[in-house]
């Protein structure tokens, strides 16, 4: 089936698409082309209200169905995603610009999500606390009730199932805002569950994060926050969170360490370096942006990694041969044309790459060429700053330890990756480095269950992994007591 976008878009409030109550509507852009894509509801605090009282409206029905209830029908969306995933990767690659393979890959990524989580729920259990023969407690696990999600826009449906699958599964009703530029992929998806969910149960409110989102973290009546995206704002998030008592889960920004030791398997580990920063034009959080190389294999390497990156095919998504699309918009190409430019006033060597890419088979979209700097130091702004695009920082080191500290004096501390075939040297500096995944042999995968999220600077709380369910449940502790006698005291 062939994804045709329609004109407009509005948003999804108990169980129906409805415009904005201002009647706005703002221009979601293709970024393989520079051209609309389409118009989408513009929200504000009115919408995020009525989707907030819709959802309240229906927890009370969805809080109550069965923990084997509830699995079903995540057991149905994912039959439902993969159903229509051709559908579904066709609207990821026209929103946010993707290879198609990889929003294909999102797709897979996005149903396991569902089917994992379906399991999980099913073998939540309380707990039975003794004290004596006659008194105890029961912990028991209770949904949070509304909860408001904020999702950005270089994984759409993927990072959405992370979202969606643990809060539907706890027994949650949720208020979804995904990223401005990328809205209308989970539009679609909503479009092919709203025979599935309960009315209210999912509600998505488009708009801009500092109205539309801020008026989700704000909401007095929400009682949670989800939210995956820059520092700067996961810090607003955290703040606006404490000062309301309610939790937070952020996912947040990196730096991520790629470290490559002299025995590392050379191909896959070229390919791993590749994968580390060109994956989805490097618009990653735990992108491998700090590539450090043993000094013995460092010349070699970075001329083989070179040639790598000088044949990666760069164009629109649709494309089957393109394998890195384009910059998600105009902003953000300036933001990484500007740090190319800081990199080079920096004194780091430009190996490869560095331009925007114009001209025939670029339709005017936001292409860069992949891009590596070699000689950098550590210090310098472009291995401290996350840039969020296809831009490497080559870094080379002489020994273990010299390594791992380098891979820690970043602010971030989302994720990173070790090359060798020494399986005590991966494990060490696997448990050195500051970072909430590490990767040995491998750079990338977050399959359900790995449990993903950040140290310092990237956040904290863990996704993909049923430990997320304790942060969308509340325990409530009944003391009982069978003791019949009156103890006198009064």
């Amino acid at each position: 089936m062939k994804f045709e976008p329609k004109a407009k878009y509005d948003m999804f409030i108990d169980g129906k698409f409805v415009p904005a109550q201002s009647g706005k509507y703002f221009t979601s852009i293709n970024p393989a082309t520079g051209k609309p894509l389409a118009e989408v509801a513009y929200g504000d605090r009115l919408d995020v209200d009525t989707a907030v009282k819709a959802a309240w409206k229906a927890y009370p029905a969805w809080a109550k169905k069965s923990p084997m209830e509830r699995s079903d029908i995540l057991w149905k969306i994912a039959e439902i995603i993969d159903v229509n995933a051709e559908l579904l990767a066709q609207a990821e690659t026209m929103d946010n610009g993707k290879p198609l393979g990889e929003s294909q890959g999102d797709l897979g990524d996005a149903a396991d999500q569902f089917r994992y989580f379906a399991g999980c729920v099913r073998a939540e259990e309380g707990a039975y606390v003794p004290y004596n023969e006659k008194s105890f407690s029961l912990l028991i696990k209770e949904p949070m009730g509304v909860v408001g999600q904020i999702v950005p826009w270089n994984f759409p449906l993927s990072m959405g199932s992370w979202k969606l699958a643990p809060a539907l599964a706890a027994g949650n009703c949720i208020v979804f805002k995904p990223a401005s530029n990328t809205s209308i992929s989970i539009l679609v998806l909503a479009d092919l569950l709203k025979d599935v969910l309960p009315p209210g149960v999912l509600n998505i409110v488009t708009g801009s994060g500092s109205v539309c989102g801020e008026a989700v973290i704000s909401h007095p009546d929400i009682r949670k926050v989800a939210f995956t995206g820059s520092t700067e704002v996961g810090r607003r998030i955290g703040k606006v969170a404490g000062e309301r008592i309610i939790p937070a889960t952020l996912e947040l920004g990196g730096k991520s360490a790629n470290i490559v030791f002299p025995d590392c398997q050379w191909e896959r580990t070229l390919i791993g370096a590749c994968v580390g920063i060109l994956f989805n034009q490097g618009q990653v959080c735990c992108a491998g942006s700090r590539l450090f190389v043993h000094e013995d294999i460092y010349s070699r390497f970075v001329s083989d990694l070179v040639k790598k990156f000088q044949t990666v095919k760069v164009g629109n998504g649709l494309n089957p041969e393109t394998k890195m699309g384009p910059i998600i918009d105009e902003n953000q190409l300036k933001k990484i044309l500007n740090y190319i430019e800081i990199g080079n006033k920096e004194g780091a060597k430009l190996a490869c790459g560095g331009n925007q890419l114009t001209g025939p088979g670029y339709d005017g979209g936001y292409f860069v060429e992949p891009t590596m700097f070699i000689d950098v130091d550590n210090k310098m702004r472009i291995a401290q700053e996350e840039i969020f695009g296809p831009v490497l920082a080559v870094i080379k080191f002489k020994d273990e330890q010299e390594v791992i500290n380098m891979a820690n004096d970043s602010t971030y501390g989302l994720a990173g990756a070790v090359w060798t075939q020494d399986i005590n040297r991966a494990i060490r500096v696997a448990k050195a480095v500051e970072a909430g995944t590490m990767w040995v042999n491998e750079f990338g995968p977050t399959p359900a269950g790995c449990a993903f999220g950040g140290y310092k600077g990237s956040g904290y709380n863990r996704e993909v992994n049923k430990e997320i369910l304790n942060c969308y449940s509340q325990v409530k502790n009944i003391f009982v007591q069978m003791e019949e006698e009156s103890n006198g005291y009064y």
